[in-house]
């Protein structure tokens, strides 16, 4: 049976999810404050550089004087640290809040048990870890990124049902269209959801593709080329994105995969989907460093071409939209297995 700290804890998760694809690199938070077992105030994170989820739930109280007598649920540990906004922690304190209750401590060596310690040295009574893995499940991203300080890594590819990803046999002939529109629409929200879109040079080469987001409301990611800068055409579409695209140097094989994570996390990147082409999806499989891999299958043969990746694995869930199934595998455990 859940307790009555599970219950406005659970409140706080469902609050935290509505800034879905809006706070990155920040997580998704919600708080929600409580006394005599009624809520008074809500609020959750909605953007990056506006409110913490804390603050905008104290703004949302009527009758501040409550708050001496109220417990603050948070999902996430409180910040205590000066960023674009002041201290969480430090708000907490200065507005009488006696009891915070956390579900997941903050991986952010900025944080780390730091906010934790500054509200129990000024008396507050802290709780931790009530509903801690649903908690750390609403931002898989940030708790990847943090915890081994590299981007989490979605791998993305659509097939043919012969395992083709490219039926082409020459460049001048028309790339086949695998998605639907339907389809094509659900990748432009998963690249939505991402701070940078990965393709090798080759990729480049062959199809000059935008990686930006039309199909779906959003911002789009920041483009990354990864292979030989030398064979990147000056006139591509990528070298006319709105953001300087960035340039990953060298063989593209499975043993660069960590250096090219390490720099992407050094420019604040904290999640990329790989996009292609083949070599560099397998190159991602072959290191073991992802998170997700999004496979969409076409109801038809192509046989000939460029096989597809190979995972290995059966994937963890899967699909239907209209004739194409979706194939969705994890590699972390902070997704469902």
């Amino acid at each position: 049976m859940m307790n009555i700290d599970q219950r406005f804890m659970r409140r706080a998760i469902e609050l935290a999810r509505h800034g879905l694809g809006n706070t990155s690199p920040n997580p998704m938070v919600g708080a929600v404050i409580v006394s005599n077992g009624t809520i008074i105030g809500e609020g959750y994170h909605r953007r990056c550089g506006e409110g913490h989820a804390e603050v905008n739930a104290v703004a949302s109280v009527n009758d501040k004087s409550l708050l001496k007598d109220s417990t603050i649920y948070v999902t996430l540990e409180p910040c205590s640290h000066y960023g674009k906004t002041p201290p969480c922690s430090k708000l907490i304190i200065d507005s009488d809040i006696p009891r915070v209750v956390v579900g997941s401590t903050d991986p952010n060596e900025k944080v780390s048990g730091r906010g934790i310690n500054m509200l129990r040295e000024a008396g507050v009574e802290v709780i931790t870890g009530v509903l801690e893995k649903e908690c750390k499940a609403i931002n898989p991203v940030f708790m990847t990124a943090h915890s081994y300080r590299r981007p989490w890594v979605t791998l993305k590819w659509a097939q043919s049902s012969d395992g083709y990803i490219d039926s082409r046999l020459s460049p001048s002939d028309p790339p086949t269209m695998f998605s639907s529109p339907l389809t094509k629409a659900l990748t432009h929200r998963l690249r939505s959801l991402h701070d940078a879109i990965m393709v090798g040079s080759g990729t480049v080469r062959a199809d000059n593709p935008a990686l930006d987001v039309r199909e779906w409301h959003g911002s789009s990611p920041r483009p990354v080329i990864a292979g030989h800068s030398g064979s990147v055409p000056q006139d591509c579409r990528l070298l006319d994105s709105p953001v300087a695209p960035i340039m990953l140097e060298g063989n593209p094989g499975p043993g660069a995969i960590k250096d090219y994570l390490a720099a992407l996390f050094s420019e604040g990147i904290t999640s990329v989907l790989v996009e292609g082409g083949a070599r560099l999806l397998q190159s991602f499989i072959e290191s073991g460093i992802w998170d997700l891999a999004r496979v969409e299958t076409a109801p038809f043969h192509a046989c000939r071409g460029v096989k597809s990746p190979v995972l290995g694995r059966l994937p963890d869930r899967q699909l239907k939209i209209g004739d194409n199934q979706l194939y969705y595998f994890s590699n972390n455990p902070l997704l469902w297995r």
